[in-house]
């Protein structure tokens, strides 16, 4: 019989503790989990991700959220529900902190731009650019020859960081049998890929990896919907009416393609009118506002909650890590999550995807890749221009441009266009 591994960390053991480049001599004060944390939490990156679109884009108001303000919410849920669970806390908030990391400019919609052109090379995925970010672009780990490793997080961390556990090509279809787009690596980036899954299920992604997704989707959806009331883009009297029902049950379909029915949906929609904290009304005041925050606080509990209840059913008290069981997610729970993710969408998101401010942002990035293309040399930053100079083939070369492309904010991707580009290009519509 094989020696089992020893156990280190609450029940981790040396595999999920190693680092794809050895780090001899670190301080024994923090474990390899809370230097992970702190890795994310300095990065660059990380802070790049206050000047990133979430919804709405930053400087919309004063009150919504950026990428950066909702991966700290996202960490703050998962950490607790993860810890609730028995997983490391740690690699919980690491993974939920760096999450999206790897998502370019103008949210979803510089998103769709970079895959465009991407689709030559192997497209453009925020989960794949953010395994890419950990393992290769960020700079902090180098070795001894001088090739950047990131950040060098562990191997627990890394797989918790991991949502979409496969190629592009290995992508699983959805739920309904159409191609999901959704992958977490790139071909380039297979080897360390196939290092920090060694010992995984092939496609399945570890605990700690499916609380940080429940708890995106829990951060997004709800503050979604409370950003959007805030703003006066959406009234949550709506819910209870026909015609903003069937726009939001198509909008759901046309999305996020669920394998939930019309029967569920709407049942997820009376549930959630009906209950006593839901904001019928929101008209501005402090005391309204603290309503709606309490709503916010009171779905997120609802939903955590309901969650752990379920799993703890199935796999009993013990500590769950890696790969011990999954996060059980009630139907119920889906469903309502889902039709908050329809109310943004249908009042929010979807009536903007032709509004010309949108169709010229992804322009500009369109046109940042080519105008970098063309003038690497002499306009990507110097650690991209150091990249350029080692490539070898014009794929790799084109894969630096958009790492480029994809590292900038909104605003300095603005800036980048202006002047690369002239401050009337991408107005062309």
């Amino acid at each position: 019989m094989p020696a089992q591994p020893q156990r280190l960390i609450g029940g981790y053991d040396a595999a999920d503790t190693d680092r794809w480049l050895a780090e001899p001599g670190k301080s024994a004060a923090r474990t390899p989990f809370e230097r992970d944390r702190a890795r994310v939490v300095h990065s660059s990156a990380l802070r790049r991700l206050g000047a990133k679109t979430q919804v709405l884009g930053p400087g919309t108001d004063d009150f919504a959220r950026t990428r950066l303000t909702h991966s700290l919410e996202v960490a703050q849920v998962g950490r607790e529900l993860g810890k609730s669970l028995g997983c490391d806390p740690d690699v919980v908030d690491t993974a939920c902190l760096a999450h999206d990391l790897g998502h370019p400019p103008f949210g979803h919609n510089g998103e769709v731009a970079l895959a465009q052109v991407a689709a030559g090379i192997g497209g453009f995925e925020g989960n794949a650019q953010t395994l890419r970010l950990l393992t290769r672009l960020e700079p902090k780990v180098f070795t001894p020859d001088g090739v950047g490793v990131g950040l060098n997080l562990t191997r627990a961390s890394l797989d918790a960081a991991t949502k979409y556990p496969w190629s592009a090509a290995d992508a699983p279809p959805r739920a309904d049998g159409t191609p999901s787009g959704k992958f977490g690596v790139y071909v380039d980036d297979a080897p360390v890929f196939a290092w920090l899954r060694e010992g995984a299920p092939d496609g399945v992604r570890c605990i700690e990896s499916q609380v940080m997704d429940l708890a995106d989707d829990i951060s997004y959806s709800v503050h979604d919907v409370e950003d959007a009331v805030f703003s006066g883009r959406v009234d949550l009297r709506r819910v209870a009416e026909d015609e903003a029902r069937e726009r939001i049950i198509a909008q759901i379909r046309d999305w996020y393609a669920p394998a939930l029915s019309d029967e569920v949906l709407v049942t997820a929609m009376d549930e959630l009118s009906a209950l006593d904290y839901w904001v019928h009304r929101y008209d501005g005041t402090r005391r309204g506002l603290a309503a709606l925050k309490d709503m916010t606080s009171q779905l997120i509990g609802r939903f955590c909650d309901s969650s752990a209840r379920a799993t703890r059913a199935t796999y009993g008290d013990g500590p769950l890590i890696r790969y011990d069981g999954n996060l059980i997610v009630p139907d119920h729970v889906l469903a309502e999550i889902t039709v908050l993710k329809g109310v943004a969408a249908a009042f929010v998101m979807a009536p903007r995807e032709d509004d010309p401010v949108f169709r010229r942002q992804r322009l500009i990035l369109t046109d940042l890749v080519a105008v970098l293309y063309d003038r690497a040399e002499l306009a990507l930053a110097e650690i991209f221009a150091e990249d350029w100079s080692e490539a070898t083939d014009d794929d790799i070369r084109l894969r630096v441009v958009i790492d480029q492309v994809a590292s900038l904010t909104d605003l300095s991707a603005l800036q980048w266009h202006a002047q690369l580009c002239g401050p009337d290009a991408g107005t062309e519509i």
